[in-house]
């Protein structure tokens, strides 16, 4: 598990292949998921909003072809390119939460898949 600041995280994080739609000072559609948790996202954007502010958030998994509404506040933020931020969930009901704890695995066993060794065939006399 990673750490910040010398603490570790209370969550695993995840590289996806998701978006995030979010409202702050602005609407910004379609931004791409850096990493994700059952605790937060990392979301690269242009448009980086203040630490402590509350977004309105619509995390969209085409893999399970599913999306949550929720809503988050900004953490932490890297005014530096590429330009993001770390956004801690406020309101992640169980139904939500179910529905990310899906997501996550399947990146699990996506990712186990990925990392396994390759089975060579059997070799066949003829």
């Amino acid at each position: 598990m990673s750490s910040v600041d010398g603490r570790q995280r209370a969550f695993p994080r995840y590289e996806v292949n998701a978006y995030v739609d979010y409202t702050g000072r602005e609407v910004l559609l379609f931004h791409k998921i850096q990493n994700i948790s059952l605790g937060g996202v990392c979301i690269q954007s242009a448009g980086v909003e203040e630490v402590g502010t509350t977004v309105d958030l619509v995390l969209n998994f085409p893999d399970l072809d599913a999306s949550i509404a929720l809503k988050g506040e900004v953490v932490w933020v890297n005014r530096e390119p590429p330009t993001d931020m770390g956004i801690r969930y406020l309101d992640l009901d169980d139904d939500r939460k179910d529905t990310l704890r899906k997501y996550l695995l399947l990146l699990r066993e996506k990712e186990a898949r990925e990392s396994a060794p390759a089975t060579p065939s059997p070799i066949r006399a003829s």
